[in-house]
């Protein structure tokens, strides 16, 4: 029996087709996706609404390929007289331009969608949620890796998987972090990963799916299309989640860092992590090993944990990549220490709220705190509780500052407690005001709580400006 993809990889598969990337980005996706289909002979126009200079990096790296750029803007020829149009996962579900092409013919495709007719024949552990993702789907990767060798990780996590499917041996595992985008665009192929995480939901991206329920119906895709073999590993300690016992369609194994729930389940034993699958229990690891800060990635260590042993992985393999695992980039990452003992964490991947509000809850010592940026629509009412509890300090920046403002103020008068709140006009004025008014042995936490986009192309430049401006000024102070 031909496996889905292998038309896909014939070499003249897609010989002298016209082909339209919508959106090339910074993340990789996009610049695989061109890649691909130009290394196999297609007429590639690459077409985004940003300028050259924003998406250099993606440029260059497709310089020694036959490509058209259309930048800054889109052209509707480029959509009509397309044989296959690429979608960038940021694009849309109702974009009139991808309606255009699909009027005219196009064959529609994505990139994530692209992979997995690519590897019909390779298992697929996939992660979503709101927060804790990246880290989860990082940590998990690293776990397989140790049972087997060849596996992948990426998806959402930046970059793209496609060439290396060219030599991915049948049965080799990929690790795929999914967002809610992705998860829209897979829902059109009918497929779920055979064991799919979820650690935690709560409203996100309503700037796009406009309702919390469309947002929650996206994520649940990783579920929709499982059979009886898959494994679905759900936080317990999620209100929202419990509710999908129902959608459930193979085995539910349940993490919890609150309690011990029933049946299948990944939980806190005291000091010990355990995975219990079939009715065998297994401790995989104790606490004090891992070297990730907070109740947060406890969660994550517990999902990735259940996800592995569901996957075949063996309890010594996973033990040793909670022990070695150092995390990711932007992800509570101490990027700085002054003489005055001052640590500064860079946590710009909490985009939401609630991912700001786990970064407070790690660390119990005096904290000054940078928030705000792009408003994509969220509540702040928790954070500024959040706040208002924990923080020594707040400096608020970007477009939702006020709101933010707003949501400590009310707070602060209810729990009488009031942080200071500053105010500066961009992360170099916010930086220098942290490490000015900081004490000894402060922590310096850069978690906006918000998406970048109204000061930077994405979380990571704004991670990279704030590592290198605090270490800068951290040097200055010795």
């Amino acid at each position: 029996m031909r496996s889905r993809g292998e038309d896909l990889v014939r070499p003249d598969a897609y010989r002298g087709r016209r082909v339209t990337v919508m959106g090339l980005g910074l993340f990789g996706g996009g610049v695989g996706a061109a890649r691909f289909f130009a290394q196999r002979g297609a007429q590639v126009t690459v077409t985004d609404k940003r300028h050259e200079a924003d998406l250099k990096p993606s440029i260059q790296a497709l310089a020694d390929l036959p490509i058209r750029y259309v930048l800054g803007r889109h052209d509707t020829d480029d959509f009509r007289g397309a044989d296959i149009l690429v979608v960038n996962p940021g694009v849309p579900d109702d974009s009139p331009l991808v309606a255009m092409a699909r009027g005219a013919g196009a064959q529609i495709e994505r990139e994530i969608n692209l992979l997995f007719k690519l590897t019909a024949n390779n298992p697929k552990i996939g992660v979503t949620g709101s927060n804790g993702k990246s880290t989860t789907t990082a940590l998990l990767g690293a776990m397989l890796r140790l049972a087997d060798p060849r596996t992948l990780t990426g998806g959402n996590l930046g970059g793209s998987l496609l060439e290396e499917t060219a030599a991915l041996p049948e049965g080799a595992p990929l690790v795929l972090e999914l967002s809610s985008f992705m998860l829209d665009g897979l829902r059109e192929l009918a497929e779920s990963p055979e064991v799919a995480v979820v650690t935690n939901l709560s409203p996100n991206h309503l700037d796009r799916h406009r309702t919390v329920e469309r947002y929650y119906e996206a994520k649940r895709v990783i579920l929709d299309f499982q059979d009886a073999s898959g494994f679905a590993v759900l936080n317990w300690d999620d209100p929202e989640l419990r509710n999908w016992a129902a959608h459930v369609r193979g085995r539910a194994i349940w993490f919890s860092t609150q309690e011990e729930p029933d049946g299948d389940a990944a939980f806190m034993d005291g000091a010990k992590l355990v995975v219990r699958i079939g009715g065998g229990e297994e401790v995989v690891a104790l606490q004090q090993t891992l070297r990730l800060p907070g109740k947060h990635n406890l969660a994550n260590a517990l999902a990735a944990s259940a996800a592995a042993l569901a996957h075949g992985v063996k309890p010594w393999q996973i033990a040793e990549a909670l022990a070695t695992f150092n995390g990711l980039p932007h992800r509570l990452e101490a990027v700085a220490r002054s003489p005055k003992n001052v640590t500064f964490y860079n946590d710009s991947i909490a985009t939401t709220p609630e991912s700001a509000i786990c970064a407070l809850h790690a660390f119990d010592g005096p904290t000054t705190l940078i928030a705000g940026g792009y408003d994509k629509g969220s509540s702040f009412y928790e954070l500024g509780i959040a706040i208002a509890q924990r923080a020594r300090r707040v400096i608020l920046l970007g477009s939702t500052a006020a709101k933010i403002e707003e949501s400590i103020t009310r707070a602060a008068r209810e729990l009488q407690r009031t942080p200071q709140i500053l105010h500066a006009k961009d992360l170099p004025e916010a930086a220098q005001m942290a490490a000015t008014g900081a004490v000894p042995g402060e922590v310096v936490l850069l978690s906006p709580a918000c998406a970048s986009y109204d000061m930077f192309i994405n979380f990571q430049e704004r991670g990279n400006q704030f590592a290198h401006l605090v270490r800068n000024l951290a040097l200055a102070a010795g």
